[in-house]
């Protein structure tokens, strides 16, 4: 019986494959590959603009013929202090990273286990404050941290790129945290807990799926910041990498270093994307989690 009622299925499902159109069937495929061109793009030339001859530098190749590595040997090289950015990027961009995420999951968790007057307001406000465009708030920072000595220091970078990161930080951690049940933390104050163990023992190792993710787009968002580091500092020695490209001068002083540019733009990048690769299985659990009961 159960066979003679699954072959028609079969045959059903068959004739509905059959009845649709190759362009139907081929169509979200064709859909998928423009947008990948489209995204990868930049990035290929970038990578293609890189390994070509200084002297080759405006060809319109594809493929770069002859292949040279002189454009990363330039980047390096030098007092353009390339490498020294790359360090003050990583520390701006660690030191965002670690505050938010400490900040951010007291003040989620906060906003999510405890029923206050006036909650939902402050979660709006929250999240109002991130709407602001950094170009608004470049020149009462200026003001501000020139009167208290701040400028060409580690926290004038921070301090507003925090500002930036923790909205968004708060925000989706409190939509995290709602969705863990209390029973954890009550079943682990039953077992001799504080509420500062279960929420370190129990929630936080349960939530890092939620944390990760959290912490990967904000140190993304950390490294990419250019407008802040650009407005704040002008010594070579404390300036982020993406200031140092910009400012990245010819072998003459006055022609346009185009190679050396996207080689440094490749090195920045590159970091980004094999961090997202291997992580994105963690990413992706954390974007989704909660989101099927």
């Amino acid at each position: 019986m159960a066979t003679a009622t699954a072959q028609p299925r079969t045959d059903t499902a068959k004739v509905r494959a059959a009845e649709v159109g190759p362009v139907k069937r081929w169509l979200p495929l064709l859909g998928v590959a423009i947008i990948v061109v489209y995204c990868l793009l930049p990035f290929y030339w970038m990578v293609v603009s890189a390994f070509r001859r200084p002297s080759d530098q405006f060809s319109n190749n594809v493929i770069p013929a002859p292949f040279s590595i002189q454009n990363f040997k330039d980047v390096f090289s030098g007092d353009n202090g390339f490498g020294r950015g790359l360090l003050n990027s990583l520390i701006v961009a660690g030191s965002v990273t670690i505050l938010t995420l400490v900040i951010g999951m007291v003040a989620a968790y906060t906003l999510a286990r405890l029923d206050f007057k006036g909650k939902n307001i402050v979660l709006a406000i929250i999240i109002t404050t991130s709407m602001f465009p950094g170009i608004s708030l470049v020149v009462p920072l200026l003001k501000l941290f020139v009167n208290i000595h701040w400028i060409n220091t580690y926290q004038a970078m921070i301090v507003p790129s925090l500002s930036f990161a923790l909205p968004l930080a708060v925000w989706n951690l409190t939509a995290f945290f709602r969705q863990m049940p209390q029973e954890l933390e009550q079943a682990a104050m039953v077992d001799g807990c504080t509420p500062a163990q279960a929420f370190r023992k129990v929630i936080i190792p349960l939530a890092a799926p939620g944390v990760f993710t959290t912490a990967i787009i904000t140190f993304i968002a950390a490294w990419n910041e250019f407008l802040i580091a650009l407005s704040m500092t002008n010594k070579k020695s404390i300036q982020t990498a993406n200031v140092i490209v910009s400012q990245f001068t010819g072998t003459t002083g006055r022609d346009q270093p185009f190679g050396s540019q996207m080689a440094a733009g490749v090195v920045v990048t590159i970091p980004l994307v094999i961090a997202v690769l291997l992580f994105q299985r963690r990413i992706v659990a954390g974007l989704t989690a909660g989101g099927v009961k």
